[in-house]
């Protein structure tokens, strides 16, 4: 066992078994886990790092830190040695104590390299309560060592960048020392946990992914060791790495560039739609009830719908409106329009949008720039996202039939040119929603013409968003993300997991909001208001995280995206009572940093947030109450 101690910091390293362990002065030992040997998944299948044949290991030392490089080479694949080869370094920086692993491509040649499991889990195999494992599975789980259920695969697969991991990083705590591992190049990324019922352990590790079929760039984690620690501490923790690194922007420094932010504080949430076609072609469409596939609502009946919230005492409302265009919801994007004919046309849309804004409302309309629709009368196979394989991903999920996805180097120009369009029919728009952007994972495509990274898609999603805030339109998309939160005002939802699934569904941890510790006062997440079951209301959950709430959800597909039917019945007037309590206090924590959440006198049945300022909640999910402390 070789080791390098200094700065406060030991790393050991085992020549034999390729492990590490990391140890602060005066704190825990912190070790990968026996049962892991560093591996890869290639083409011609699995190869460990300890297959090399020639395998050599230096001491390293820079101007800010020290630590351990390893050299392995002389793989062979199909009974040829081939000259593949890589290195890790793993080091300590001398200011901070943190340790960072880098995994290195040296030549790619002779291997398929298709995921590379480096660094190793945690060794984390105790049955104690106070033993906890931290996921950005949507907005946060907390799984403790000895939880009764079983995890089971994130969305996504707990790739970062997506659903399944808002934020590029994962954590554990035990007995109050903790550990936060952040993925520093995430776009190809992700995690993988084990958490089997009862546990008694959990274990998570990194993993790497190519990018346009190489693993050519460095691979960077870095560890920073906490005592005397929890969650919170752990969320303060990568809020600070975020600021350092320029991607912190409060709500407060976005309304200085777009004072409507500050009219969408407050705002009830109305989630309507005009027009639904599906296609004959689409997995969505019902051939049992034919007359189920397609309806149209005209935009004077939404207009008189506003007008009769406007009457019942709805002060502060924002409208997302769904299938607006002829062709119908999810229909022939990126080629969206003109304004449903048989709903009333631009003359229509254009009368529901003066409406809203003569009663002070906001609108908003649903679009879409990655699903991209051969029925779209300007789709060309050759601008849609190709593999480096040459295949271009295909499907029909949806309900416009088949489509591939449009390579995101387009979707700028297609963004600015349906949006002068709109304006051009005198439609005002104050908030706009991009679909999927920060809910999928970024795309790639290999076509020479317009050759574009992950990490170039992100880009690319945020110069649409940025497109829209200087034109005085608030972004929005799906779900939120980390790379995301400099160009995104607001997101349809920002859930936890377990409101994805079948009320009833048991939870694979404690729902904690990791995402609302670090980004709270960054992008305005509305929250599901339904009462799911007389044991379960989800407005405690939008008050605990300080969001707006939803008075009316339509769901665009039945039993998804946490809308189901059995629901218990509320009454619009019930619905309007329930969303003035939460608009009320999002109106005076939305802007302001969540301090802390916390399990009152260690029961997760009660829970407490607190804001900057002061202001508070406590929610008792058993007994379905709450109280504000106002600050």
């Amino acid at each position: 066992m070789d080791s390098v101690a200094k700065y406060g910091m030991k790393i050991q390293f085992n020549e034999e078994t390729l492990r590490f362990a990391f140890q602060r002065e005066n704190g825990v030992l912190w070790k990968w886990d026996e049962s892991y040997r560093p591996y890869m998944e290639c083409k011609s299948g699995k190869i460990y790092f300890s297959d090399a044949r020639q395998i050599s290991h230096k001491n390293f030392q820079s101007g800010v830190g020290d630590g351990v490089i390893s050299t392995y080479c002389g793989f062979e694949n199909q009974g040829e040695t081939v000259p593949y080869e890589f290195q890790t370094l793993v080091w300590m920086e001398k200011t901070t104590q943190d340790i960072y692993c880098e995994w290195i491509p040296i030549c790619e040649e002779g291997l398929e390299v298709e995921k590379v499991f480096w660094p190793g889990p945690m060794e984390f195999r105790e049955a104690r309560d106070d033993w906890y494992t931290l996921l950005n599975n949507r907005q946060g789980m907390l799984i403790p060592n000895t939880w009764e259920t079983e995890l089971e695969r994130p969305v996504f697969d707990g790739f970062f960048g997506t659903a399944g991991a808002y934020m590029p990083w994962f954590s554990q705590v035990k007995e109050r020392n903790g550990y936060l591992a952040i993925c520093v190049t995430p776009w190809n990324a992700g995690y993988q946990a084990t958490h089997p019922a009862k546990g008694p352990y959990t274990l998570v590790g990194m993993r790497f992914e190519p990018s346009l079929g190489k693993m050519d760039y460095c691979r960077i984690v870095k560890y920073t060791f906490l005592s005397d620690c929890d969650y919170n501490d752990i969320c303060k923790v990568y809020r600070n790495y975020v600021d350092e690194h320029g991607g912190l922007r409060t709500l407060e420094e976005k309304a200085i560039r777009n004072p409507r932010v500050n009219d969408l504080i407050g705002c009830a949430f109305l989630h309507k739609g005009i027009k639904t076609f599906v296609q004959h072609n689409s997995d969505f469409y019902d051939r049992e009830n034919p007359e189920k596939n397609n309806h149209l609502t005209t935009f004077a009946n939404r207009e008189q719908e506003i007008r009769e919230l406007y009457e019942m005492g709805v002060e502060k409302l924002y409208l997302h409106l769904d299938g607006w265009a002829e062709p119908g919801y999810d229909n022939r994007h990126p080629d969206y329009g003109p304004a449903c004919e048989e709903a009333g046309g631009w003359e229509g849309m254009k009368s529901l949008a003066d409406t809203l804004h003569k009663c002070g409302y906001l609108f908003g309309i649903h679009d879409q720039y990655r699903d991209y629709y051969r029925s779209a009368p300007s789709f060309d196979e050759n601008f849609a996202c190709r593999l480096p394989d040459g295949s271009i991903p295909e499907h029909q999920r949806w309900a416009g039939g088949p489509q591939s996805y449009l390579c995101g180097t387009q979707a700028p120009y297609y963004v600015k040119r349906n949006f002068e369009e709109l304006v051009r029919h005198g439609i005002q728009l104050d908030c706009a929603y991009l679909d999927v952007f920060t809910c999928n994972e970024g795309d790639e495509c290999d076509n020479p013409m317009h050759r574009m990274t992950r990490k170039e898609c992100y880009e690319y999603r945020c110069r649409c968003f940025e497109y829209l805030l200087k034109n005085g339109i608030l972004s929005s998309s799906e779900e939120v993300n980390d790379w995301a939160v400099p160009s995104q005002i607001f997101c349809h939802y920002a859930p936890y997991d377990f409101m994805m699934q079948k009320p009833g569904t048991p939870k694979q941890g404690l729902p904690v909001p990791l995402y609302n510790l670090v980004y709270h006062d960054c992008v305005i997440q509305p929250w599901m208001m339904e009462k799911v079951s007389e044991e379960e209301d989800y407005m405690l959950y939008a008050l605990l995280n300080g969001g707006a709430p939803y008075l009316v959800r339509d769901a665009a597909y039945p039993n998804i995206d946490g809308a189901f039917d059995e629901n218990v019945k509320i009454s619009l007037e019930e619905q309007i009572e329930r969303a003035k309590v939460v608009s009320a206090f999002h109106e005076k924590v939305g802007k302001r940093e969540m301090l802390r959440h916390e399990f009152v006198d260690g029961n997760p049945k009660v829970q407490k947030t607190t804001f900057a300022g002061g202001s508070s909640v406590v929610v008792d999910f058993e007994k379905q109450k709450y109280e504000i402390s106002w600050g």
